[in-house]
Parts: structure tokens; C-alpha cells; sequence
């Protein structure tokens, strides 16, 4: 016979803070902390972001702007999928919490603050701390500005193809096709036969006709496991000498890959410029390579 092992509250205990475990100093965090310091990273994008928050030292701080890009850069750099995991990994690491300044008794940010520091920045904000980022790798020889390669992928949208309208009628997607089945002959009570009459009814998923409320830039289209849902398409222009992203957008997820190639590819190389300190117009992109959706 075994016993129960329950869960004990934890009485209160002090421990002095140089007893507590310390991180290695040659973890890749530390390691970029140390190169972003060397580039007055924080200093930088401190007075970048310092116009979208009050300066009348009134109600709470907001959160260091610095720290929600740092948490970025872990999602990124860990393949985070989405700001929620951010926010857990950020909080359960010893080495994350250092690369962020927070001790183990401080709550990191949570998830929800992503939304709120997001729709507080402008686009200019964000665009200028990424030619600031650019400057800093090219500091480093890891922008080289020669060699270029461009490709999209596919991400699903936080919205239901059940949840779609149609654009004239407002009528919810099974209701419509219920009304089209009753027009054709068809029980609309039956679903099996409606569900038949759905599956071979021409034209039908066109993003012409149906919009998601919740998310009326997210569109119809294919998954990477072919199948159907609200996606869009987020592309990026990468030196492929060095595999530094020089230019990212997201799409529509109805828009071909090969529409505005150039645009694109001649917007990163002003992004190049800029972090060379070059004109906009200076040219020194020798070669770009796409697949053949391109």
C-alpha cells in the first residue's frame, strides 16, 4: 500500500539574494544582452518610443519598451508560436528574466501587454527600431546587402471560416447555402443533402463574396496541409549571404507571390541603405532568388 503525497503550503522563508542560483554569464542571452548594451540599444529605442507614452509622471509606469522588444526577439529566436507562450517562457527563465532585468521576485509582463504596447507604437516606431536593428548587424558584418532571397509562407488567421458573412446579404455562410438549396429543390432541413449540394456547388469560398467580421483582412485560402481556412501570408526578404531579414511584410492570404516582386526587393535595398548611411538610391543588390511561384 502506498501513500498520498499531497501538495503542502509553503510557509514563509527568507533567502538572501546572493544565495539564490545564478544563470552561466556565457548563455546566448547574456551574450546578446551584452552586444545590444554595446550598441545603446536600450538608450536608442528609449527616446524612439518615448512620444507614445505620457511624460506627467502621473498613474502607473507603462512597461519598459525595451523589455517588449526583447520578449520579441525570444519569441523569435525560440520559434515561439504565440505571444502567450512569449510570455510564459519569459516568466519560467532564469537566463531570460536576467536578459530582461527581472529578479525572481518580480512578475514579468503578461501576454495581454503585447496588445496593448502594439497598437500604442506607430508604424514609424517599429520601422525605425528595425533599421536601428539593421545598423547594429551590418556593425557586425552580418549584413552583407549582395545577395537576396524572397519567399512567403502561410499563417492561419484568428478567425473561423463559421463566423463568415456575406458581403451583400449578411447572411451567415450555412444560411445561405441552405436558401440556395430550398431554390434548388433541396430540403434545407436535410443536412446530408445540403452538405452534397455545397460540396459541388460552383464558385463557392470566394473572398469576392464572404468576409470574416472578427477579422475582415484575413481571407480565404489554403493551409500548408491543404486545407481551408482564414490564412494570410506573410513574407520576407532575407541576405542570403548572412540570412539577416532586410525586408517582412504580411499579405493577404489571396494575393500571388509574384504581384510587387520588384517594389519589395527595392525596398529592402533601401533598407540596406539606410543602415549603411547610403543613398536611397544606391544600388547593391547583385542577385535575388525565389522559387518558381515567383
Amino acid at each position: 500500500m502506498f501513500g498520498n503525497k499531497e501538495k503542502a503550503a509553503q510557509p514563509e522563508f527568507w533567502v538572501a539574494t546572493q544565495q539564490l542560483p545564478k544563470s552561466p554569464k556565457s548563455t546566448f542571452y547574456s551574450k546578446l544582452d551584452e552586444t545590444l548594451e554595446s550598441l545603446g540599444f536600450a538608450t536608442k529605442v528609449r527616446q524612439l518610443c518615448a512620444p507614445a507614452y505620457k511624460q506627467t509622471g502621473t498613474g502607473r509606469p507603462g512597461i519598459d519598451p525595451v523589455v517588449y522588444l526583447k520578449m520579441i526577439m525570444v519569441g523569435f529566436f525560440e520559434d515561439l508560436p504565440s505571444e502567450r507562450a512569449i510570455a510564459a517562457r519569459c516568466a519560467d527563465s532564469m537566463s531570460i528574466r536576467a536578459f530582461l532585468n527581472y529578479e525572481l521576485d518580480e512578475k514579468t509582463p503578461d501576454h495581454s501587454s503585447f496588445t496593448v504596447i502594439r497598437q500604442r507604437l506607430s508604424l514609424d516606431v517599429y520601422e525605425r527600431i528595425f533599421h536601428l536593428t539593421l545598423q547594429a548587424l551590418r556593425e557586425h558584418g552580418l549584413l552583407r546587402g549582395k545577395n537576396l532571397g524572397i519567399d512567403s509562407s502561410v499563417i492561419e488567421a484568428n478567425a473561423s471560416l463559421r463566423a463568415l458573412v456575406h458581403r451583400n446579404t449578411e447572411e451567415q455562410y450555412w444560411d445561405y447555402v441552405k436558401r440556395l438549396a430550398a431554390e434548388s429543390g433541396i430540403d434545407p432541413d436535410d443536412a446530408a443533402a445540403v452538405r452534397k449540394f455545397d460540396r459541388h456547388r460552383p464558385g463557392k469560398g470566394s473572398n469576392q463574396e464572404w468576409v470574416n467580421p472578427n477579422d475582415p483582412d484575413a481571407k480565404i485560402g489554403r493551409t500548408k496541409d491543404g486545407a481551408t481556412d482564414m490564412i494570410y501570408k506573410p513574407e520576407a526578404v532575407v541576405d542570403l549571404d548572412t540570412g539577416a531579414i532586410v525586408q517582412a511584410q504580411v499579405h493577404p492570404g489571396d494575393q500571388a507571390d509574384h504581384k510587387e516582386m520588384a517594389t519589395r526587393v527595392l525596398e529592402a535595398q533601401q533598407n540596406i541603405n539606410q543602415a549603411a548611411g547610403e543613398k536611397l538610391d544606391t544600388l547593391t543588390v547583385n542577385t535575388v532568388t525565389a522559387d518558381k511561384v515567383y
